[in-house]
């Protein structure tokens, strides 16, 4: 299998590097290992640095890294976002069949300190609306999902979970939003949590098909209120200050 990788490197380090951390050969000695030049070596370690495989520093040399599947897929994304940000509103279909097809599989695998967190983060994030001055309470939004299902033994769900909020902050929801959908957005979590608290997974499982069903209404509001300068405040709406 090791063979169909695009590079002497990626096939070098797929078969040799198998702990995170592993120290390789300096550059002039890994090129006469792989056979190659130096410069296109250095070509192929910068695609491995863009893929999370390996670290290249001056001091340490060339050390691999664990496996990531969100890494490789994340930069995917942005560059993508770069070219169109309507790609974000089909990533967001994704996502969301991904949440809900992994839901009963990822609740049941949490922990007590896990739900005592989730319900933290919903505490937070209701201070977060009622102060002042308000704040929108994205990072409590994202750690919430993610947390969730963060028992998943599936690095590939776990990599297209977390580049999603990648995502999500490139095309700038995470800094403007109306009110009214984030106190609408956090009773929804509120639910989920308590759902999950008390053990009924499907009551649970019904407020995240309806939260996430909010996304496009977030979509659209964003796009009225955007300009080539960025968000704009208004009287229903808040930006973040965190």
């Amino acid at each position: 299998m090791a063979e169909q990788l695009p590079s002497e490197f990626l096939r070098y380090l797929s078969k040799n590097a198998r702990k995170a951390g592993e120290r390789l050969p300096p550059i002039p000695k890994l090129a006469d290992l792989l056979g190659i030049s130096i410069g296109k070596l250095r070509e192929q370690l910068e695609v491995a640095r863009t893929l999370g495989l390996v670290e290249i520093r001056p001091k340490t040399g060339i050390r691999t890294n664990a496996y990531c599947f969100a890494t490789g897929l994340r930069t995917s994304l942005l560059f993508a976002l770069a070219v169109d940000p309507s790609y974000f509103e089909h990533y967001g279909v994704l996502r969301n069949h991904i949440e809900a097809c992994f839901w009963h599989e990822a609740v049941v695998l949490l922990q007590p300190e896990d739900i005592e967190h989730l319900k933290q983060l919903v505490g937070t994030a209701w201070k977060k609306l009622n102060g002042q001055p308000i704040q929108i309470p994205h990072d409590e939004h994202r750690h919430l999902h993610l947390k969730i299902f963060s028992r998943l033994d599936n690095p590939f769900v776990l990599g297209l979970l977390e580049a999603y909020w990648e995502g999500y902050e490139a095309v700038g929801l995470n800094v403007y939003a109306d009110y009214a959908y984030l106190c609408e957005v956090w009773e929804y979590h509120e639910r989920m949590v308590q759902s999950i608290s008390d053990g009924d997974y499907e009551g649970g499982y019904q407020a995240l098909v309806e939260h996430t069903g909010l996304l496009q209404k977030l979509s659209e509001l964003a796009r009225r209120t955007s300009s080539a300068d960025g968000p704009r405040s208004s009287g229903s709406g808040i930006r973040s200050v965190e």
